[in-house]
């Protein structure tokens, strides 16, 4: 979403950290190129005028030109104020604003925003991230009877998130509804009712009207704007509208995964005063995640988001998995079985694409890989030719000749070459673990590091290790292919 800006911001800072002193005209003019990339990635012109007023003031004082590396000491006060642009480092610490959920059950979460911009499915997505994640029990209330089948469509949400959803009276209205879920909640000791509003066309006198009297009867703890990101600057003019007649208390963007140019989502915290809470990531169920500003602004400014890295494969590494994967590592035996669940394991991290974008220093890795049109078909591939070897073959790799190769690759859809790739990729992996084995596994080559590989990412599930990442806190090699291990702990 924010490449663009993101490519026309590195270019800036490019210039600047290749000068070795600079002067007060140097950030001056520094500052006007990044001006430009604000307006050109849609934020609203007030912002950007604040914005830039903000870091000039501090970028030309005598503390960073006189400062040993002042690109850097200018890259820092960018990022300093993305992040209380975005959220709000003060409030945060960078890290975005939860639910108010410490109240009497139930706590009422109510879902206003304009037809079409993902309401209803943000509305499943948070009750199930609720259920998942927070160990709550939400409900689930349509009260929109203007669209056609919106309450249907809400139930069938329900079931795929495993939520409980209001049964449907057909020609009750919004306010009786939001009466009935209130009751129903009672009386199945319901944590969180999410009310799912009806939504406009355009903000109009009748929809604010009605939104008001759900409220008056529900008394929600939470009312939360959804905007579509793709709507770019109308989308800040929609929350300004309705943040001056719903007291909002958070903002959910839809679409973050899209080729918006960003500038709703940088806008959205200074206009409205409220915070972004959630960031709709995908189509799937589940694709949704907390909004977190400095990780935000660390993806834009190419710093990229280790955190969220390390959070991903703690979610879609199996513990117990990854630590026979480890022990069968260190002793020697990696064969292909154990490529596949590695590549298995990135697949369902995001592919290739969203782990180099998490990266640092990845995004030219990553604009390469679009070049040469490199995706996550490679994964599928090298997968497909796994999947055509043999039991045997898939166990001891050394014996795939030249027979046997042709026919994996016809079988597999792929070429001979395809084939020899990946065999190699396997013998490579396999090389450098035998070499960390000789260095006395992860823990020598911890010390080689200063001491240890943890504390990246923040602390994790496991304690120690690379952030919690399963598989790495005892001396162990799973979660992440090596590949990618490495340039983890590189950084």
């Amino acid at each position: 979403m924010f490449d663009t800006l993101s490519d026309n911001l590195g270019n800036v800072f490019d210039r600047l950290r290749g000068r070795g002193a600079l002067s007060e005209q140097d950030v001056r003019d520094a500052m006007r190129e990044i001006r430009v990339a604000l307006l050109e990635a849609d934020v609203a012109l007030p912002v950007a005028r604040d914005f830039i007023g903000r870091v000039t003031e501090r970028a030309v004082g005598s503390q960073v030109l006189k400062s040993v590396k002042p690109g850097q000491q200018v890259v820092k006060i960018v990022n300093d104020e993305l992040v209380a642009m975005l959220g709000g480092e003060a409030e945060t610490g960078g890290e975005g604003v939860p639910l108010n959920l410490d109240v009497r059950p139930p706590a009422v979460v109510m879902m206003v925003g304009l037809q079409g911009s993902g309401k209803t499915t943000s509305t499943a997505k948070i009750a199930k991230l609720l259920k998942d994640k927070h160990g709550k029990k939400p409900m689930m209330a349509s009260l929109d009877v203007n669209r056609p089948a919106a309450q249907e469509q809400l139930a069938v949400l329900g079931e795929q998130a495993d939520v409980a959803t209001l049964p449907i009276i057909a020609g009750q209205q919004p306010v009786d509804i939001a009466k009935r879920a209130l009751q129903a909640a009672k009386l199945q000791n319901v944590d969180v009712l999410l009310l799912d509003t009806a939504g406009r066309l355009h903000v109009d006198e009748a929809l604010m009207a009605e939104m008001k009297a759900v409220a008056s009867v529900s008394a929600p703890v939470e009312v939360l704007l959804v905007v579509d990101s793709l709507t770019g600057q109308d989308a800040v003019n929609v929350a300004q509208s309705f943040s001056d007649e719903v007291p909002l208390t958070g903002v959910v963007l839809t679409r973050m995964d899209g080729d918006a140019r960003g500038g709703a989502a940088l806008s959205m915290r200074a206009v409205t005063g409220k915070p972004i809470k959630f960031a709709g990531t995908g189509e799937k169920i589940d694709a949704i995640e907390p909004f977190h500003p400095a990780r935000v602004a660390d993806r834009i400014l190419g710093m990229g988001d280790v955190v969220s890295l390390v959070e991903k494969a703690a979610e879609v590494v199996d513990k117990e998995e990854a630590d026979k994967l480890a022990a069968r590592m260190m002793k020697g035996q990696f064969d292909m079985n154990d490529l596949r669940t590695q590549l298995s394991q990135m697949q369902r991290m995001g592919g290739l694409g969203m782990l180099a974008g998490m990266m640092p220093g990845m995004k030219k890795a990553k604009a390469a890989m679009a070049a040469s049109g490199m995706d996550d078909k490679v994964l599928v591939h090298m997968d497909a030719i796994i999947g055509s070897m043999t039991p045997k073959e898939r166990t001891r790799p050394e014996l795939m000749n030249a027979k046997r190769k042709k026919r994996v690759a016809a079988g597999s859809g792929t070429s001979v070459q395809e084939v020899n790739k990946l065999l190699k990729m396997h013998q490579e992996m396999g090389r450098a673990m035998k070499q960390i084995r000789k260095m006395g596994g992860l823990k020598g080559l911890a010390s080689m590091f200063g001491g240890g590989l943890g504390g990246m990412g923040g602390g994790g599930a496991s304690g120690g290790g690379l952030g919690g990442m399963p598989g790495l806190s005892g001396g162990g090699a799973g979660g992440l292919p090596p590949d990618f291990q490495n340039l983890l702990n590189k950084k």
